[in-house]
C-alpha cells in the first residue's frame, strides 16, 4: 500500500500536515524530535562506556584474584 506514494503523494502529505497544525508547531515539534534523538544517541554511548568499564573492572579483577580456599584444605593438597 504505501510502497506506491511516490514524491506528489508525500508532498500532498506535507502541505495537509503544515495546513492543520502551522509552521510554529511543527518547527517546535522538529526541535523535541532533534532532542530526543540527541539524548537517545547520549544514552546509548554512556551505555557503550559503562558495559567497557565493566569488562574492564572484571579483567582488573581476574588479574588480582585472591586464594579463597579454607585453611583446612591447603594443609590437604
Amino acid at each position: 500500500m504505501l510502497n506506491n506514494i511516490g514524491l506528489p503523494g508525500l508532498l500532498l502529505i506535507a502541505v495537509v500536515v503544515l495546513v492543520l497544525f502551522g509552521r510554529g508547531k511543527i518547527s517546535s515539534l522538529m526541535g523535541e524530535v532533534g532532542k530526543g534523538i540527541t539524548s537517545f544517541k547520549k544514552g546509548v554511548a554512556e551505555g557503550n562506556k559503562e558495559i567497557e568499564d565493566a569488562g574492564d573492572d572484571a579483567e582488573e579483577a581476574m588479574d588480582t584474584a585472591k586464594d579463597v580456599t579454607p585453611d583446612a584444605d591447603k594443609d590437604k593438597a
